[in-house]
């Protein structure tokens, strides 16, 4: 059963067990206080009855029982008399008689006594054939010697008549109640477990891989902050499960860029190892194909010792320790540039002097990389600007050239793993493709980030945000 129907009918079912409790109780009540007010007004009317007979038996002694029934009539006639019946007897002997119901006036009656008092009473009711009920009152009055008994009876059926009135008005009102009671309490337990159904629906959704799905529920109960909670777990789910889907697909292309980059060589390798072990090439020939094989061993090489660079960066970490980065790039670039002038390449430096925490072997591969990175941008030659500039928490390394650039898609695959945006000339320039994923794992360890920009008309700047710290004095 879902939530939302038990709570209807828990509410339902107490509501129909206090409305009944509470309904009976007031019915119950104002019948009993009815009732009560009947019982009152019966004891003044025959108190009434008896303090007549008593006047009138002070005045004039009784002289038989004409005198009584003129005394009684005349209370009839007045208006002074509410009673049903009344019997007034001597022992056995009836004085007076009026009413339908005299049968049932001998009802129970207080025993008579020499020192009773006139006046004493017992209150009793009955009920006739035809289903009226009434109130009898059985009472003795004494005048002189004599002790006679007042017997009267009130109608009290209109009590009865209006309980049963206020019965039948009641079992209406609290069927019409209970069924207006059940629709507005399943209409408040749906507002309230909606909330509910929409987490329901969410877990749903995920859980058949829809990892985009948000819980829409905004209130600020209890639902709310799990909605919330269960939007932050989702995100956070979604965004390890991208970063998977984003490794895995990173290790894919890595796999296939380095089987293509083993591929190649290799086939040549072996072709051209091939052709010599058969000797079939002329010296010239034989002198070429050694020269290819060293030449891609060398590449090769290079690839490994890259790859070897990485994976235990990624393995063992790094020790930062205090250095002057704008003295290793000004002692790099002064040994670097007459290799670069060969190439036609014009190499500048402006560093600004200070020093931070790095390590200064992979600070010297990190500028390497770059200055080669554009190196292989310009085979025509070219002007390669190196900067340093100090940070308040580290170095800033920026490498600029005026090269063939980068495309605006290129920019987003630049620190990937083999890649290259033209893989002809990168090879042919000796390149492996890892020498910006190398660079952005240095820069990670020193805690900075790397940005790159075009330069327009022609040309390509990296900067390397290096937070590594700096010793503090």
């Amino acid at each position: 059963m879902r939530f939302r129907y038990k709570i209807t009918l828990c509410i339902s079912c107490l509501l129909a067990v206090f409305y009944g409790i509470g309904g009976t109780m007031l019915i119950s009540g104002s019948f009993r206080s009815a009732l009560e007010q009947e019982k009152t007004n019966a004891k003044q009317s025959y108190q009434t009855i008896l303090n007549t007979l008593q006047l009138v038996n002070g005045i004039d002694s009784w002289n038989d029982e004409k005198v009584i029934s003129d005394i009684l009539e005349r209370l009839s006639l007045q208006g002074s008399a509410s009673w049903a019946a009344l019997c007034l007897k001597d022992g056995t002997e009836i004085l007076y008689k009026e009413g339908n119901v005299l049968q049932y006036l001998n009802g129970d009656q207080p025993e008579v006594s020499a020192d009773m008092q006139s006046g004493t009473a017992v209150l009793s009711g009955f009920q006739d054939p035809s289903g009226r009920h009434y109130l009898r009152i059985n009472g003795v009055l004494i005048v002189g010697e004599q002790h006679m008994t007042l017997a009267a009876a009130y109608d009290i059926t209109p009590i009865y008549a209006g309980r049963e009135t206020q019965e039948k008005v009641y079992k209406r009102v609290y069927l019409v109640m209970q069924i207006v009671c059940l629709i507005l309490v399943w209409l408040i337990a749906y507002i309230l477990t909606r909330p509910l159904s929409k987490l329901s629906n969410a877990t749903k959704r995920l859980a058949t891989g829809d990892l985009s799905y948000r819980a829409n529920v905004h209130t600020r109960d209890e639902f709310g902050i799990l909605a919330k909670n269960f939007n932050h777990m989702a995100e956070q789910i979604e965004t390890g499960m991208k970063q998977m889907q984003d490794t895995m697909e990173a290790k894919e292309q890595f796999m296939g860029g380095f089987a293509h980059e083993l591929k190649t060589p290799m086939t040549s390798i072996i072709g051209y190892a091939d052709l010599i072990r058969r000797q079939t090439l002329s010296p010239v020939e034989e002198a070429e194909a050694a020269n290819y094989i060293y030449t891609e061993g060398k590449r090769l090489e290079r690839l490994s010792f890259k790859m070897l660079d990485i994976f235990s960066m990624e393995k063992t970490g790094i020790q930062l320790v205090e250095g002057n980065p704008g003295q290793i790039v000004e002692d790099m670039v002064r040994h670097i540039a007459p290799v670069y002038q060969k190439n036609q390449i014009e190499v500048s430096c402006e560093c600004q002097q200070g020093s931070c925490l790095l390590e200064p072997d992979l600070f010297r591969s990190l500028l390497l990389n770059l200055m080669d990175n554009s190196r292989k941008a310009m085979p025509q030659g070219g002007r390669i600007q190196v900067f340093l500039t100090m940070l308040v928490d580290g170095c800033c390394l920026t490498v600029s050239d005026n090269g063939s650039g980068v495309s605006e898609e290129a920019l987003r695959h630049l620190t990937e793993a083999f890649y290259r945006e033209d893989k002809a000339r990168s090879r042919k320039m000796g390149g492996a493709g890892l020498g910006l994923t190398l660079c952005d794992r240095i820069v990670e360890l020193h805690q900075g980030e790397l940005q790159f920009q075009r330069v327009e008309p022609h040309g390509f700047e990296v900067t390397a945000y290096m937070h590594g710290g700096r010793k503090e004095e």
